[in-house]
């Protein structure tokens, strides 16, 4: 297995693509053309409206944005450097509550030297090494300047460093890829392949534990005999399983939808991944705040939003980018930290609730002891017929004396402490 893992070090594919998806701070929308890249196949073009056929509604208008309201833009470029072709690039509006200008850039390359290199590049896993592929005409700060602030490397290694998508079909001469026969059984190593263009690794960056191995690759997507697909945390890869025989071959179509709607489903996997992190900190900050009632009424409507907008775990009939996007959301353990919010949030709108209730009661309480003596003295003063002026004055004294003596009694100190309780916080 050592000998196999070296070879792909050293592999270039017959066909490799790769595409790059990096947070950015968008400035002002680009004067690009409004969509996704509209790659083209023939006679087949993958613009909003050809894709937006692939994806439930609302997931579409997430991705593609909405007639006068576009969310996404793309540029053609043709740029090349190093073994490397820069296709064009896209810019998708990633918005959240508190990160208005957040945004998605995705890159789309072509590569033509051995892949895993880039992607260890990629990781950080080589800096300062001539593999770096995001420098000179590549450099994103210089491709978005005046468009786009790329986030700082300084940030948490999860947002900070790009996210890779990487595809190859194997040549006839990469046989650890290769089944054997067209449906025959897959090779062992065809998997670790996989692993190491998702995790961007060699076993001597990240040794994969034989103990847990068939864990850490149960996610494996077997879209066909073809190929295979798998997402990681910080990077996903679509790997062939028999020898590309060049142009018009199925791996043309295979590449296509590996950064079309693949990608897209990848995107709003990212989309929902920012926003639960956005909701995580609001309820961490929850009880900042004096004002609680409002705190959690804001945070409730956040999570309505994202639900309503965001949050699909079934986007299209076509079973594959489902199942990418429920790998996505599994790696980043989305379904169970939303079940967490949607938990956590109940609480406190419990909360809010006993505290208004507590309050509603405090009030309830003062009324009765202030009202009570004072209502008592002057309808004792209306059934006698009294209209004296000192002795109303009398009456109200007695009643305020009363209610002093009132609120000296467990009674009394339990309304106070009621609203005392409550006071600042709703």
């Amino acid at each position: 297995m050592t000998g196999s893992v070296v070879q792909l070090d050293d592999v270039t594919g017959a066909r490799q693509e790769l595409t790059v998806v990096l947070p950015v701070r968008l400035l002002r929308v680009p004067a690009w053309p409004e969509g996704p890249f509209p790659f083209e196949l023939g006679s087949r073009r993958t613009d909003a409206e050809t894709r937006s056929t692939y994806f439930a509604p609302a997931s579409a208008r997430a991705l593609y944005g909405t007639p006068g309201r576009p969310c996404r833009w793309y540029l053609p470029l043709d740029i090349k450097h190093d073994g490397l072709h820069l296709l064009g690039m896209e810019l998708l509006r990633a918005s959240t509550v508190r990160r208005p200008e957040h945004a998605l850039a995705v890159l789309h390359f072509t590569v033509e030297r051995p892949l895993l290199p880039v992607l260890r590049a990629l990781a950080g896993r080589q800096p300062n090494s001539a593999d770096e592929p995001l420098v000179g005409p590549f450099d994103p700060a210089g491709l978005l300047a005046g468009i786009a602030d790329v986030r700082s490397l300084s940030a948490p290694f999860a947002i900070a460093r790009p996210y890779s998508i990487a595809f190859m079909a194997p040549t006839a001469q990469d046989a650890p890829a290769l089944r054997s026969g067209l449906e025959g059984e897959l090779p062992a190593t065809a998997d670790r392949w996989l692993w190491r263009l998702a995790s961007r690794s060699t076993p001597e960056d990240f040794p994969l534990p034989p103990e847990t191995a068939a864990e850490q690759l149960k996610d494996v997507v077997r879209i066909s005999a073809d190929w295979s697909a798998l997402v990681l945390r910080q990077g996903a890869a679509f790997l062939g399983h028999r020898a590309d025989t060049g142009s018009g071959d199925f791996f043309e179509f295979g590449a296509l939808h590996s950064r079309t709607v693949y990608l897209d489903a990848l995107l709003l996997g990212a989309l929902q991944r920012d926003h639960v992190d956005e909701l995580t900190d609001e309820l961490s900050e929850v009880f900042t705040s004096s004002r609680l009632a409002r705190r959690v009424a804001t945070l409730e409507r956040n999570i309505a939003v994202f639900r309503s907008t965001y949050w699909r775990q079934h986007l299209t009939a076509h079973g594959a980018a489902n199942d990418l996007l429920l790998a996505f959301q599994n790696q980043h353990r989305l379904p169970a930290r939303f079940h967490e919010i949607l938990a956590e949030a109940a609480d406190y709108s419990r909360l809010v609730q006993t505290q208004e209730s507590q309050q509603i009661s405090g009030a309830l309480g003062v009324l009765t002891v202030l009202g009570l003596p004072l209502g008592t003295a002057l309808g004792i003063l209306q059934v006698v017929d009294d209209h004296s002026l000192a002795h109303l004055l009398v009456g109200v004294g007695l009643s305020v004396a009363a209610t002093a003596a009132v609120l000296t009694t467990r009674y009394g100190r339990l309304v106070m402490s009621s609203l005392r309780g409550s006071d600042g916080k709703a």
